[in-house]
């Protein structure tokens, strides 16, 4: 006999928020990673192309055409355009088009799950350069007001960044109502600044045209191979963006970026091509140059402000991302806090808090300015960006069904050019690359490792469990004394007895009077949509009010004790062991009378109506 119960989403019945409340919230989370780089990207790929020599203008007009390309080509029609449509149920991010491809494949793929590990471990790693790298760039506007407060730049970041981190806590819904009004006056702030320059020189226009920026890659060698490396920094935050999908949706996140965000980039980034022909020495700080004195102080606090929110695309992306890598098996359990009773996305992960502030003190202290986190910068975003290239061609292919030449005609000409990058970045290895891609070898080995140990280790515990069929036979034969209530026990494997029951039965020699197995399965969705309830034995069999309530979960989803969700309410006499299977997750909540969780006994009498 089985037991079939519907599930209900984990939004269902939860008021939805409006398009442009969603809109305003990407603004202050989504794109905070990607509207700081205008503070450093410009005068980094600059200085790149100069190489010490005078700044000319076929070099600046090379660089802005080189960013406004990048910006077209990376961000919105790879990311913006189209990825943003692979969602795996809404979820986007490394390990959600991972999964979207080994569902497109039909097995496990082991060069997909190796490119997913990649990418994951890279986008963590970024999770501390980001912070560190946007923070650090701000408060050295400070530098520019008063010199003899240059001493004061890196413990000013650092307290600025442990008080970042330590309002992780109240959630991703309060952080993006507060951040959201912020970043559109950083916004608009970008623009003024960027058109008041462009209006002195309208002739910066024409790096619109991408011939300057062949050109320049042409004529300039190797050295146009590393100002590339530097322009890259112009992109990072579009893997993030990605990475967010899950929390504000595509719509919203690509009208802000279409309409508001890659406007107010383009202005500024052409503004300072225009103070820098007028002025090369300006390149030294090309931004903080753009405004008068008066307002210099103002602006350094209103950067400050937009970095400190850039992080938390990248933070609130780590989360997420380390969720999902729990759930599919690739890393250890860590503890998660829910964070809103609406959105299951939006977490709080304590320990992933502590290690990723931690990392980001340590790169601070280590490399103590913007200019040299910006080599260690690249090579971690361009690695996520090749993964989730490679990754998307597999998925236009195979879920989307495309001939194989189509796809490789969309998907291809932006996999060269994250190639590109990629190695433009990798001729920064000895100058702080090494970071990244030390810190990813180390998580990708974690991943291996923790796969490999937990392979083994279940397959050493399969050779000594005991079937649950002949579990129950025995049990028919020889039944052992039975005590009143409800036990409930967990496990990976419903066709195997778990631990706690057969020491329950060796040490306790005791069997309660109603048994509920109860395994927990990942989907490669992020939401459950079904529960499939399994009985086993002979006997009397009974639904009704009073025992266990059932809530489904996915890769992005967790389960929390809220309960009224759907519920089922079970009772069977001693020798009947009922099992669970959910599409997702299934969590047991709600009261469950005479209830024993996983171990010893422990009774919680509670009335059932």
């Amino acid at each position: 006999m089985a037991v079939s119960v519907s599930s209900t989403e984990a939004q269902e019945g939860q008021p939805t928020s409006s398009f442009w409340a969603l809109t305003l919230g990407s603004i202050g989370v989504v794109f905070g990673d990607i509207g700081t780089s205008p503070l450093y990207a410009f005068r980094e790929a600059v200085g790149g192309a100069a190489h010490g020599q005078p700044v000319t203008r076929i070099m600046v007009l090379g660089v802005l055409s080189l960013i406004l390309w990048a910006l077209f080509t990376v961000v919105t029609a790879k990311y913006v355009l189209l990825l943003l449509r692979a969602d795996n149920n809404g979820e986007g991010g490394t390990l959600s088009l991972m999964a979207l491809g080994q569902r497109a494949i039909g097995r496990r793929s082991w060069p997909l799950l190796a490119l997913g590990v990649v990418g994951a471990s890279m986008f963590i790693g970024d999770s501390m350069i980001t912070p560190a790298i946007s923070v650090l760039s701000a408060v050295e506007g400070l530098k520019l007001a008063t010199p003899h407060l240059e001493h004061y730049v890196v413990p000013l970041t650092i307290l600025i960044l442990v008080v970042l981190f330590s309002v992780q806590s109240s959630g991703t819904a309060r952080v993006a109502s507060a951040f959201g009004p912020v970043m559109v006056v950083w916004f608009a702030s970008l623009a003024v600044m960027g058109l008041v320059h462009i209006m002195d020189d309208p002739s910066v226009l024409a790096a619109i045209n991408p011939y300057y920026a062949l050109q320049f890659m042409l004529t300039h060698g190797t050295i146009g191979l590393v100002t590339l490396g530097a322009v890259f920094l112009a992109v990072t935050g579009g893997e993030a963006l990605y990475a967010d999908l899950g929390h504000f949706g595509r719509k919203p996140i690509q009208s802000g970026w279409l309409f508001f965000v890659l406007p107010s980039l383009l202005l500024n980034y052409f503004g300072q091509g225009a103070l820098v022909l007028s002025d090369p020495s300006a390149i030294e700080n090309s931004f903080y140059r753009m405004v008068p004195d008066v307002l210099l102080l103002p602006l350094v606090g209103l950067a400050t402000a937009a970095t400190v929110i850039a992080s938390q695309a990248v933070i609130t992306g780590a989360y997420s991302l380390i969720s999902q890598a729990v759930q599919l098996g690739l890393l250890p359990r860590f503890e998660v806090r829910y964070t809103s009773e609406t959105h299951a996305g939006q977490i709080y992960l304590p320990r992933v808090n502590r290690l990723l502030l931690i990392g980001v003190l340590l790169l601070v202290l280590l490399f103590r300015t913007s200019s040299g986190l910006a080599s260690a910068y690249g090579i971690a975003v361009s690695t996520t960006m090749v993964a989730d290239g490679i990754m998307g061609f597999i998925v236009i292919w195979k879920l989307w069904n495309w001939r194989v030449a189509s796809a490789a005609a969309l998907i291809l000409p932006f996999v060269i050019v994250d190639m590109t990058f990629f190695s433009a970045n990798l001729l920064k290895l000895f100058e702080g690359a090494w970071v990244p891609l030390l810190f990813g070898v180390v998580m990708a080995t974690m991943i291996w490792t923790w796969r490999r140990g937990a392979a083994i280790l279940v397959a050493k515990t399969r050779r000594i469990e005991v079937p649950l069929r002949d579990l129950i036979h025995s049990l028919e034969k020889r039944p052992p004394h039975i005590v009143k209530g409800t036990a409930v026990f967990l496990t990976s494997d419903p066709s195997f007895v778990p631990t706690a029951l057969l020491h329950n039965l060796k040490h306790n020699k005791v069997l309660h009077e109603h048994n509920v197995i109860l395994t927990i399965e990942t989907a490669p969705t992020p939401r459950g949509r079904s529960v499939r309830a399994r009985q086993h034995g002979e006997g009397e069999r009974q639904v009704h009010r009073g025992a266990a309530a059932l809530r489904l979960h996915g890769i992005a989803e967790r389960a929390e004790g809220t309960g009224g969700r759907a519920q089922t309410r079970l009772a069977v006499r001693h020798h009947v062991d009922l099992v669970l299977r959910v599409a997702a997750v299934a969590e047991a909540l709600g009261p469950v009378r005479h209830a024993a969780m996983a171990g010893p006994p422990v009774h919680r009498d509670e009335p059932v109506g």
